[in-house]
């Protein structure tokens, strides 16, 4: 304990001891720190010796980021022995971060061997979560789990793709500040580590916390004329279709680099800060794949993978974040009600159009009425409002439920014959009558209606999570755990629905995948009311920047009903069975009659309305079939 640090830095440690083994690594053998030259002043950041307490790493994929991670508690286990407490997403990767990573570590790397009991002893230390050593003891938690992180005083935290973490942690706030209140009372000899690929900005944490550094960046020699420069994605240049032609062009002479210069490159770079830190204490480091060793990821590949993501807004997204290592812009902008009022279509409200394979409702609680919006969809996300009713009525009141009832129960015309139902409707519950909406949900027992909050849900691991059981009023009697509620992440759905509505077709005949359809009866104030809010960018007590929503008109019940019936789709199974869900509900089309029969209404449990025409549907839309769909 009176023992001074020792003068050994993390790098060094990882040349004379780390052993890589085949289940961890693509190239097992000793640890090279010369194979990623980029990494020696992140570990180095990272002993003992050095004075900073907080290193943050944005990286993208393919950089061995984790893997200086992994040498720097292989280092402390050997010659800092101090509590660590390592933090991965949640409990369950933390499970597999601790077989797949800290076992091998401590079986392949002979310096480690003995420092560790066997898990299989008796009294080990040695558990799943839990690794004890002499002098100090690893734990492993996952940031959905608050007691994790307030378990213990922890000198190092090693904080891994910090970007996954949720918000908010069972309403205790941030987890990234619940981590690093463990390391307090080590006062200047603490140290965080915080490494992430990003992903939104604005709320990214490990842009923030860079934002917050001195913002590091691996500064590159070019061969030809030897200026310094850190690489940027929009100096890769190739011809149009040919990857293999792909060449990195240097900002000062304007030479085209082949990719077997890097080796030597890598070895001669060295690391500049940008920006003058808030924290004296901090330093941040940036490296794309770009920098990622010849034999790993390529630059040709990068190419590939970049033609292949066009005209793909989520590959585009993944590209950026896990091969550039930024962040990802959402087009959180309203688009301009007139241009969407001009692309109105030619179809009639309350008619399916022909190739739709399924109808969705969002319904919006109001004071004094009902809004539903009735969509349709097609593989690809494509939509088309079908249809837009107002119920009158208090919320309060059993006249518009019931109304709502006869809704859902109706048959909706497709253009090509036949009918089709509402397979999945989402009430909206918030408002100042959340129990009276309760208690009505309760009582019609529709299976089809699922009752949801929404909530802001940046950071949330589903855009739609639940069911969580609530109390519910009926009849004046309270129903504990009487109604399952889910919650929905609004945002998630409007970025969405925003992203749709900024596509264009060009010269093209065809509408991209996507594509919201409007009809031309549809109202130039439902319009407005549909592209109501726009994200907008706001700084938090601490300084960083944040994003959230803010309406631009007073009304905006449409927007709230295509979420609701995103959202609704969403529970059907389309973004978890993909082509699977589309190509069954193609079969059950296929197979359905095209006679028109008049059927009984089987979902509502409301009292019929003697002066309500019979409805026509579709037979079996929502018919035992293995439970796939129900």
């Amino acid at each position: 304990m009176l023992r001074p640090p020792p003068q050994l830095t993390v790098s060094a440690w990882a040349e004379q001891h780390r052993i890589l083994g085949s289940r961890a690594s693509s190239e097992p053998g000793p640890w090279r720190t010369s194979r990623t030259p980029y990494l020696r002043d992140v570990m180095d950041a990272l002993s003992a010796v050095h004075p900073a307490q907080r290193v943050v790493v944005m990286k993208g994929a393919q950089t061995g980021g984790s893997e200086a991670g992994n040498n720097w508690l292989g280092y402390i286990m050997h010659h800092v022995p101090a509590p660590v407490l390592a933090v991965q997403p949640t409990v369950e990767l933390a499970k597999r971060f601790s077989r797949q990573r800290i076992d091998p570590l401590l079986e392949e790397t002979p310096a480690l061997r003995d420092r560790v009991a066997p898990a299989r002893a008796r009294d080990s230390g040695n558990t799943m979560l839990s690794k004890e050593f002499p002098g100090g003891i690893l734990v492993l938690t996952g940031a959905n789990s608050a007691v994790g992180l307030r378990s213990m005083p922890a000198r190092f935290l090693f904080l891994d793709e910090v970007d996954a973490y949720p918000g908010d942690i069972e309403g205790e706030g941030d987890p990234i500040a619940l981590a690093e209140a463990r390391a307090r009372t080590f006062g200047w000899r603490r140290k965080a580590f915080l490494v992430s690929t990003p992903t939104i900005a604005g709320r990214s944490r490990i842009e923030r916390e860079y934002a917050a550094s001195d913002q590091r960046r691996y500064f590159l020699p070019c061969p030809q004329c030897g200026a310094m420069q850190w690489l940027k994605f929009e100096r890769l240049i190739w011809e149009k279709g040919d990857p293999r032609s792909v060449r990195y062009h240097c900002e000062e002479c304007d030479t085209p680099i082949e990719e077997h210069h890097k080796t030597a490159m890598l070895a001669a770079g060295e690391w500049q800060p940008t920006a003058e830190a808030e924290n004296p204490h901090t330093i941040g480091f940036h490296i794309s794949a770009l920098y990622s060793p010849v034999g790993w990821l390529s630059w040709e590949q990068i190419a590939r993978d970049w033609e292949a993501a066009q005209g793909k807004a989520e590959d585009l997204k993944t590209f950026r974040n896990t091969v550039l290592g930024e962040t990802w812009q959402d087009r959180g902008e309203a688009p301009d009600w007139e241009r969407l009022v001009e692309r109105r279509e030619d179809f009639r409200l309350g008619v399916v159009a022909q190739d739709a394979l399924v109808l969705t409702a969002g319904v919006d609680v109001q004071d004094d009425r009902l809004e539903c919006d009735v969509w349709a969809w097609a593989e690809g996300y494509s939509s088309w409002l079908v249809d837009h009713i107002v119920i009158a009525g208090s919320p309060r009141e059993r006249a518009p439920w019931d109304a709502l009832a006869e809704l859902l129960a109706r048959d909706w015309p497709r253009a090509n014959g036949g009918a089709i139902r509402i397979a999945k409707a989402c009430v909206d519950t918030g408002g100042r009558d959340t129990a009276a909406v309760y208690g009505h949900l309760r009582r019609l027992r529709d299976p089809r209606i699922a009752p949801t909050k929404g909530v802001d849900g940046w950071n949330r691991a589903q855009p739609v999570q639940g069911p969580t059981p609530v109390d519910a009023l009926v009849d004046g009697r309270k129903l504990r755990r009487g109604l399952k509620l889910w919650t929905v992440s609004v945002s998630t759905w409007k970025v969405d629905l925003y992203r749709r509505l900024w596509l264009g077709r060009g010269e093209a005949a065809e509408f991209p995948p996507g594509w919201v359809h409007l009809p031309q009866g549809i109202e130039v104030e439902w319009i407005k009311q549909l592209v109501a809010e726009q994200l907008h960018q706001v700084k938090d007590r601490r300084g960083f920047v944040r994003q959230e929503w803010a309406k631009l008109r007073d009304r905006n019940e449409a927007l709230d009903c295509a979420v609701l019936a995103r959202a609704a789709l969403w529970l059907l199974g389309a973004d978890r069975y993909g082509e699977r869900f589309w190509q069954r509900l193609r079969e059950d089309i296929a197979n359905a009659p095209v006679a028109s029969q008049v059927m009984e209404a089987t979902a509502p449990t409301a009292a019929p309305n003697p002066e309500t025409p019979p409805m026509m549907r579709r037979p079996g839309w929502l018919a035992p079939r293995g439970g796939w769909l129900r």
